[in-house]
């Protein structure tokens, strides 16, 4: 069966989930946000297997490190600061 509920987004774009669909979500609890064309998912992590929800961070971090390069922030350094700064990661 299907839920419909209705909520708006704020100016800081925060978006209220109804309160008949937090039922299984506690504060705190990390969601995942998945974009498909017009559609907006949003699913608890635990619901997706571990290394699906660390390879989407990887990719949004990827994601954000080829925009700061094409900005012109990219960081120029060796290969021995290139794997000391990776450890980090």
């Amino acid at each position: 069966m299907v839920e419909i509920e209705t909520t708006k987004m704020s100016s800081k774009g925060q978006v209220v989930i109804p309160s008949s669909f937090r039922k299984h979500i506690k504060e705190g609890d990390t969601l995942i946000v998945l974009k498909n064309n017009e559609q907006i998912i949003l699913k608890p992590a635990s619901a997706m297997d571990k290394q699906l929800a660390e390879d989407i961070k990887f990719a949004k971090r990827t994601e954000e490190a080829w925009k700061d390069i094409e900005e012109g922030k990219g960081v120029r350094m060796n290969v021995a600061d290139f794997l000391k700064e990776m450890k980090n990661w």
